[in-house]
């Protein structure tokens, strides 16, 4: 059995929290931030967990993780 490679574009984006969630950043943070508000670009700061409904996509693109 050949080893699986990793999606080295996906390892670059997620971790692995100690509960063993997927940790990823949020988007619409690059570029047109002067029309957000000062609360949003602040929210948008903090990491958060992937949906759940990915999590499984996640985990086969990622088996090292």
């Amino acid at each position: 059995m050949p080893k699986m490679k990793t999606s080295k574009s996906a390892a670059k984006r997620f971790k692995v929290t100690g509960t063993g969630k997927l940790k990823r950043n949020k988007a619409y943070k690059r570029h047109i931030l002067t029309k957000k508000s000062t609360k949003t670009k602040r929210n948008l700061r903090k990491p958060t967990t992937v949906d759940q409904t990915n999590v499984k996509n996640m985990k086969k693109i990622l088996p090292y993780l």
